[in-house]
């Protein structure tokens, strides 16, 4: 595959005093990373950068030789949301031989010494959240995960999709949704019908929408051609619940109240609608702004010879080092939250919302 086929966006428009930085961002099936990569892009060359910006859709070796490209222009740092944390090693030595900092951004590269930090969200905290949507939107608490003192008491029957394998983010967000979920599977409040609960069963490759949507079909028909409803499912991702709802729809559920609880990540704008539509109950967000912000402030303060702020430096172990790392914190919204939080924080305007 051509690298001039892949790049979807390259070079910069203005700034550039301060050298070049290449930002290495995993596809654009994803509306969220064409987010990332316009803010990353934009705050670097407010702050005199030269920017080099590619999305290597979703394929490693693409993903690699752009890495490759960035380093033989003479990029100074490079801020990498990798496709598959485990496949950079060589290449980010190159980097290394070259002196070039390394930035890892939401995903965090594994089996490197050679990532220098990591800028993220409290990856654990998205999923024990995830877990408190659904348990919320299933009526046994509240958004904070405490307990409805008018709750019922079930049973529920509900699915469980994780992330990508390949995506180190995945096995934090399931961890994190699981832990909270166990005491109410363990009491039998919640039942996962189908039986698949584990993560590599229930894992799904490249986050991709079509893949989840063609795995809850198969549940539909396996598990609940008895006649029984899903009433809950939990989705890591806005992209999987958006294809977990079309099987859903197309096995003839119908919004309203006895459609299921599903959860989701990324706040993308038609999971938005989703949620105001009733099909989706709460998805996680998590400002991509901020993200960019402080993965730029990274940057500046590497090339400069100080110190990145880092809030966490015991958590992300990559397999060669644990990560110095800035953590943000997530978000919850539901539908009663569009407006205070996404709305009026600026994230969307009400026109894109209704439209």
């Amino acid at each position: 595959m051509s690298l001039a086929a892949c790049s979807s966006s390259s070079g910069s428009s203005g700034g550039g005093d301060g050298g070049l930085i290449g930002v290495a961002m995993p596809t654009k099936s994803s509306e969220r990373w064409i987010a990332d990569g316009n803010n990353v892009k934009k705050q670097l060359e407010e702050a005199g950068y030269k920017v080099d910006l590619q999305y290597a859709e979703d394929d490693i070796p693409t993903q690699v030789s752009q890495i490759e490209n960035m380093i033989t222009k003479g990029a100074k740092a490079l801020i990498i949301a990798s496709i598959d944390g485990t496949t950079l090693t060589n290449v980010l030595q190159e980097a290394a031989d070259s002196d070039i900092k390394v930035i890892a951004y939401d995903r965090l590269i594994r089996d490197s010494e050679n990532v220098d930090y990591y800028a993220t969200f409290d990856n654990y905290k998205v999923g024990v959240q995830q877990a408190n949507s659904l348990l919320a939107g299933l009526g046994l608490t509240d958004l904070e995960g405490k307990a409805a003192a008018d709750a019922p008491k079930g049973p529920f029957n509900i699915e469980l999709f994780a992330g990508s394998p390949d995506d180190n983010n995945a096995t934090f967000f399931y961890n994190g949704a699981m832990d909270t979920l166990k005491p109410y599977l363990d009491k039998g409040t919640l039942v996962v019908k189908s039986k698949q609960t584990d993560f590599n069963t229930v894992a799904t490759l490249r986050w991709d929408g079509e893949v989840a949507q063609s795995r809850m079909e198969d549940i539909l028909t396996k598990t609940y051609s008895d006649g029984s409803k899903v009433n809950g499912v939990l989705s890591p991702y806005d992209g999987l619940s958006r294809g977990i709802i079309s099987a859903l729809t197309d096995a003839g559920y119908t919004t309203g109240d006895s459609f299921p609880a599903i959860t989701g990540q990324d706040a993308e704008l038609d999971s938005v609608k989703a949620i105001e539509s009733g099909e989706q109950y709460a998805t996680i967000y998590k400002d991509t702004r901020e993200l960019a912000k402080e993965a730029v402030s990274m940057a500046k303060a590497v090339l400069g010879g100080d110190k990145p702020e880092v809030n966490d430096t015991k958590t992300y172990d990559n397999g060669k080092k644990v990560v110095p790392s800035y953590l943000l914190d997530p978000v919850i919204v539901t539908k009663d939250q569009i407006q205070s939080v996404l709305v009026d924080g600026g994230y969307y305007t009400e026109d894109q919302i209704k439209g």
